[in-house]
């Protein structure tokens, strides 16, 4: 993984400016990884010692970009606190979500271009401070190879990931906007702390156009509009226009 960013990399593409930074895992850490990645538990005693050795720790603030659209891909990111956002822009600055990354899960993105020796094709961000164990293009190449249940987890994430961008390629080609956003609202709960303008960026539309869908949800008695925050108030409305013409 690298940086978009120079003065935050050295030569070797490690993040200068991460709250803190290891190039040896510790014991704890190595539990927290057990605990959030089950198969690391259980690796065998020669794979468990290159790991401690060679893999890198790190913790991020929010809202540093881990990775751009075309930059290289050097390392396999895991995730044990924090959470992560994958987006994609496009010419003229919008951006979309791809899907967002919480301790246990893998990015398909990262797995992709390490598989495939490709640049990235999209943006990863901190969207909170993350602490990440980050395996080196040779570790995670070797620990396929030769540990199966590493590489049945990624395979396995392929299936996951691939359903769910199929899932937003359906939703942004044939959904009415309206129905996504009563959608989304309805998922987050009751109160909702964002801006209309991110609420845009994950719909993959523009703020304007939002933010009119929101007052109209506001008129109907819906929601209640504050500063970037909406409250639901009717909940199984919102749900029966997500669910229309299904």
């Amino acid at each position: 993984m690298q940086l978009n960013v120079n003065k935050n990399l050295d030569s070797t593409g490690c993040i200068r400016q991460a709250i803190e930074f290891k190039t040896m895992i510790p014991d704890e850490i190595f539990d927290l990884l057990g605990m959030a990645f089950p198969v690391f538990s259980t690796l065998p005693e020669e794979l468990s010692g290159m790991l401690k050795t060679s893999a890198q720790v790190m913790t991020v603030p929010e809202g540093m970009d881990l990775f751009d659209d075309g930059s290289p891909c050097r390392a396999f990111p895991l995730l044990l606190k924090g959470s992560l956002r994958v987006t994609k822009a496009s010419s003229e600055g919008r951006e979309m979500l791809l899907y967002r990354i919480t301790p246990g899960q893998l990015c398909l993105l990262t797995s992709c271009c390490l598989l495939g020796r490709a640049s990235y094709p999209a943006r990863g961000v901190a969207e909170a401070e993350s602490t990440l164990v980050l395996l080196d293009g040779g570790i995670f190449h070797r620990l396929l190879a030769q540990y199966e249940p590493f590489r049945l987890l990624v395979f396995g994430l392929f299936a996951e990931r691939i359903t769910e961008l199929m899932q937003l390629v359906e939703a942004v080609a044939f959904g009415r906007l309206d129905q996504r956003l009563a959608a989304l609202l309805v998922n987050r709960g009751a109160v909702v702390n964002v801006s209309h303008q991110n609420l845009a960026d994950e719909l993959g539309s523009v703020r304007v156009v939002v933010s009119r869908i929101l007052r109209s949800f506001e008129e109907k008695h819906w929601v209640e509009l504050g500063r970037e925050q909406i409250k639901v108030l009717k909940p199984d409305e919102l749900k029966a226009l997500a669910h229309e013409g299904m």
